[in-house]
């Protein structure tokens, strides 16, 4: 008999599982690293930098995290070399048992930018609602609920600009979620985009998944695919392979070193210009991803 799955917390998380496959583990982007440490007093710093491989751009920040489990609380604080100031205040079931509040601000003073967004979440076990408000933009509220029973689920999304007085964007989602399995179809845009994902558990160490998009506006007509697979070499690496219809394979590499250190590899391929010499605009992409954790 199968066991009961969880609802995911938003329905963008419909496909989640098939989308991790699919997008995670293929650092092909440029080259990253990552330094998490933790202190005593349950206060976590993150420092990461990356450098794009396509403009050669180096970017970082630096984040501190402080968790106190006992009432619910974290606070987050977090510094780029954009100089974006980040601030997230999380309260989870300290005012009500399933309610989260959630306030998130960015200030870039150099180019006078800010946010600030207010999010109100709502867990019990067959439904998630979130509500968020955000002050700067339109003000613009937008709330999303996922329904879950017997491993179907059902999400959607809509929100709605307070000064015009308008909905601005809608969208839905479906799915069966199996222990072994899951199958979803979203539609995004305001019902103009659909996608379709499969995921599937084949064996304890062997994933397969595929993700089919069509956009009614598109220029070019046709459907993009999709398929990718994970393979576990032992427990402490992976492999990953995953190839498009336009003929790009991707490859990644996973393997933790040692307990806290952790590097990934990633190669991506045009399949269809390999005799080229001289190829132009992007086409093979190779990069790396260290990370320490202590």
């Amino acid at each position: 008999m199968s066991l009961p799955q969880p609802v995911p917390p938003s329905w963008k998380d419909l496909g989640k599982s098939s989308n991790d496959l699919l997008g995670k583990d293929y650092p092909f982007h440029g080259t990253s690293l990552e330094v998490k440490t933790k202190t005593p007093s349950n206060v976590a710093f993150k420092v990461g930098g990356n450098r794009d491989s396509k403009s050669g751009g180096i970017t970082g920040d630096i984040e501190a995290k402080y968790t106190d489990k006992k009432n619910g609380l974290v606070f987050t604080e977090t510094w780029t070399t954009s100089n974006a100031l980040k601030s997230q205040l999380e309260l989870e079931n300290y005012l009500a048992k399933g309610l989260k509040l959630d306030i998130a601000t960015s200030l870039t003073p150099d180019k006078g930018q800010k946010s600030a967004l207010l999010n109100v979440v709502y867990k019990q076990s067959g439904v998630h609602t979130r509500g968020a408000f955000d002050v700067f933009k339109g003000p613009t509220f937008t709330t999303d609920t996922v329904f879950g029973r017997d491993g179907f689920l059902f999400g959607a999304e809509t929100a709605y600009n307070v000064t015009e007085g308008k909905i601005t964007r809608y969208a839905a989602a479906i799915g069966y979620n199996a222990p072994e399995y899951a199958v979803t179809v979203h539609g995004l845009n305001n019902l103009k985009t659909f996608t379709a994902s499969y995921y599937h558990r084949v064996s304890a160490d062997v994933e397969a998944g595929a993700k089919a998009v069509y956009d009614t506006k598109a220029t070019t007509s046709g459907v993009a695919l999709e398929v990718g697979t994970k393979a576990y070499l032992d427990s402490a690496a992976f492999v990953k392979a995953k190839i498009n219809n336009s003929g790009v394979l991707a490859l990644g590499y996973t393997q933790a070193l040692r307990p806290g250190v952790k590097a990934s590899f990633g190669l991506a391929l045009d399949t269809q210009r390999l005799n080229e010499i001289s190829p132009t605009g992007p086409t093979h992409k190779v990069g790396a991803n260290i990370v320490f954790e202590s």
